[in-house]
């Protein structure tokens, strides 16, 4: 009993703590509000956990035979988190009724964890830490355990961005809000 609730302490030390998930989580909470953001969320949820089961079934071991696929993650991810970045300082803050193509996406949460630095760093230290032996019963338990606390842990962002949305309402204080969180990237 002891092992899982330190894997849902481990899951939630590492699925609140500020990231480019949750900055975008948080973002998007703040311009489309919470429930759109959801498929973002739920994304990003889904993505890690797939990304936490392959590195639980032996992912970590094909990196180590080829560590140039590390350093190509590694560059993916920082050129992904550029992009966002840059997405976000551009933004001029205007909501408009065309932004539907730029809303939250599952797909955009999923691949967003892919290509996020700590996400891996997350997967590989977890499974590292309580799923040395590989034993399938515990990499099964640590993934749910992690699909729950993720969920709720971004969704917290998520929440949070869409309380801050009622208090940015000029496109002023959104472009400055933006560029905080371009910032924070």
């Amino acid at each position: 009993m002891s092992v899982l609730i330190s894997m849902a302490a481990f899951a939630l030390a590492a699925s609140i703590s500020p990231g480019p998930v949750n900055v975008v989580a948080l973002s998007s909470g703040m311009q489309f509000g919470l429930f759109p953001s959801l498929r973002h969320v739920f994304g990003a949820t889904a993505g890690f956990v797939v990304l936490l089961l392959f590195t639980g079934f032996g992912l970590h071991e094909v990196l180590k035979q080829w560590p140039i696929l590390t350093e190509l993650i590694r560059w993916a991810g920082v050129a992904f988190l550029l992009y966002l970045a840059w997405k976000l300082a551009a933004d001029d803050g205007e909501l408009k009724v065309d932004r539907a193509t730029q809303q939250p996406s599952y797909l955009r949460g999923a691949v967003m964890q892919w290509l996020n630095p700590k996400a891996w760093l997350a997967a590989v230290a977890g499974m590292g830490a309580f799923v040395a032996s590989a034993e399938t019963t515990l990499i099964w338990s640590f993934a749910l355990i992690y699909f729950v606390v993720c969920y709720l842990s971004v969704a917290c962002w998520a929440f949070a961005g869409a309380f801050l949305g009622q208090y940015l309402r000029s496109a002023a204080r959104i472009r400055l809000f933006n560029r905080c969180m371009a910032a924070m990237l």
